[in-house]
């Protein structure tokens, strides 16, 4: 039985955006074109191999308080909300992959709210880290695309 079944569902949309968010850079990392490419090809490759590794963090936490963790695509891609990319232009995706993080600062920023208000500080905890990096990243990508 989950901790909080409500802590661990909201952990698992967390979970979810972060996947799409790191398939998503991940894809920016393939397709990104102009003559920022090789700085926002370095860039991205970083930032998804932070956000699947922000994942697996969720992911295990959700499993610590008892629940269970997705168990495929269509799984998360059902909670997540994230639009696709379009097109290839650099900064136009990293102005785009900035907005995606200021959004998922913001769930986060929620989600963390209700976990403290809940009891469950590890789960809050985890959170706070993720919005000092959602928040970070959003202002390099921001900083890059002005």
């Amino acid at each position: 039985m989950a901790k909080s079944s409500s802590i661990a569902d909201a952990l698992t949309g967390v979970l979810a955006q972060t996947y799409a968010l790191a398939v998503k850079t991940h894809a920016a990392h393939w397709n990104v074109t102009g003559p920022h490419f090789f700085h926002l090809h370095a860039a991205f490759g970083e930032q998804y191999d932070a956000l699947f590794t922000a994942a697996d963090d969720l992911a295990e936490r959700v499993r610590a308080i008892g629940a269970k963790a997705p168990t495929g695509i269509s799984d998360l891609a059902k909670r997540s909300g994230l639009a696709p990319l379009a097109g290839s232009d650099g900064i136009a995706l990293a102005a785009a992959l900035a907005g995606d993080h200021r959004t998922l600062s913001k769930i986060c920023a929620s989600v963390a709210r209700a976990a403290a208000a809940a009891g469950d500080e590890a789960s809050a905890d985890l959170l706070i880290g993720r919005i000092e990096a959602h928040d970070k990243t959003a202002w390099m990508l921001e900083s890059t695309a002005a």
